[in-house]
């Protein structure tokens, strides 16, 4: 991902993730903050019909939505997958699971132990099918919650 291509980032964000709306910042936070964790798909056309994004976080306190980060903490405890986004013309390719092997793949070469992620939009069992398991802790109800009722984190051991 480049600075070029975050208008058509904030574009395929609004048109699939309508109810978790971010601003056009807080993608151009995260390629500034952690440029190798974040990934455009092309089609053949070189039209974007997709991204991830991704970087090093803390384990149990995910972003709120919408929120800036500031700076990557000095260390960091997980690896956190902030979107997956394809258009619905790219879906049904493969194309989301190889982002999130390629995510899980970058995250154990830097070292990580983990990768976490909040899944909305009922997209758990998808996460499940890549081993990933919800983790309950009561006290992050209330910032899961913000991204909507049904929200879980989701955490791969590596």
């Amino acid at each position: 991902m480049t600075l070029a291509d975050l208008p058509a980032v904030t574009s395929i964000a609004a048109q699939v993730h309508p109810d978790y709306p971010e601003d056009a910042t807080i993608f151009a936070e995260r390629l500034e903050l952690h440029p190798a964790g974040c990934h455009v798909l092309a089609d053949r056309d070189d039209f974007l019909v997709g991204y991830v994004m991704s970087h090093p976080w803390l384990f149990k306190e995910p972003p709120a939505l919408n929120a800036r980060l500031s700076r990557l903490p000095d260390k960091p405890t997980t690896y956190f997958l902030h979107d997956i986004a394809l258009l619905p013309r790219a879906r049904g390719g493969g194309y989301a699971n190889g982002m999130a092997r390629t995510i899980i793949h970058e995250a154990r070469v830097a070292g990580f132990t983990n990768v976490s992620l909040v899944a909305v939009n009922k997209s758990g069992p998808f996460w499940a099918k890549h081993g990933f398991r919800v983790e309950d802790d009561p006290a992050l109800n209330e910032t899961l919650r913000k991204y909507e009722a049904d929200a879980r984190l989701m955490v791969r051991d590596l």
